[in-house]
């Protein structure tokens, strides 16, 4: 893909430039770029908590690592901060009420998900596409958000699941390159 040179003519020129990063700007721009939800979530004073994030990288093979970003004024990571394990599940093309029930403030995030724990209290979400059983490994400040490094200890892959995908301050779904729109 070659980018068009400004002084060819007929060619479509580069957007200007923004240099007023309002947080509402950069949240417009990083929408550009689709990711994955994920849940992270374990059982903490006998009852699963959790959160959704779409900040979630692969990290090192050696150890096995993964990112997640979360932000500071988060009330559910202190409490899952402490917690043995982590459960993180890439969640479904169908769970989009999943997410937005695990993002709403002020509400049992978990009265209508689907859900399992393990003997360590790692809480995984139904039906997802990926199950990762983690410990916390690091956290580095960044900005408003602290960077949350998992070290994974067991997984479960479900490659035949589609995931959900954010993108355009919206959840989508993947399709196949070169299918017909519908």
């Amino acid at each position: 893909m070659q980018l068009a040179r400004p002084d060819m003519e007929g060619a479509e020129r580069m957007p200007s430039a923004v240099s007023d990063l309002t947080p509402a700007v950069l949240r417009a721009a990083f929408a550009t770029f689709p990711s994955g939800i994920t849940a992270i979530a374990a059982v903490r004073d006998g009852r699963p908590q959790g959160l959704a994030a779409s900040s979630f990288a692969s990290v090192s093979l050696c150890p096995p690592l993964v990112s997640v970003c979360i932000a500071r004024t988060s009330t559910t990571w202190p409490a899952l901060r402490s917690a043995p394990r982590l459960g993180l599940s890439v969640l479904a093309a169908e769970h989009g009420e999943v997410a937005r029930s695990l993002a709403a403030r002020g509400t049992d995030r978990f009265a209508a998900v689907s859900w399992e724990r393990t003997a360590q209290g790692a809480v995984f979400v139904h039906g997802s596409a990926l199950w990762l059983d983690c410990s916390r490994y690091a956290e580095l400040p960044a900005g408003d958000h602290e960077i949350v490094l998992l070290c994974i200890r067991q997984l479960r892959a479900y490659p035949e699941v589609s995931p959900l995908v954010f993108h355009g301050s919206r959840f989508r779904q993947l399709r196949a390159a070169g299918t017909e729109h519908g």
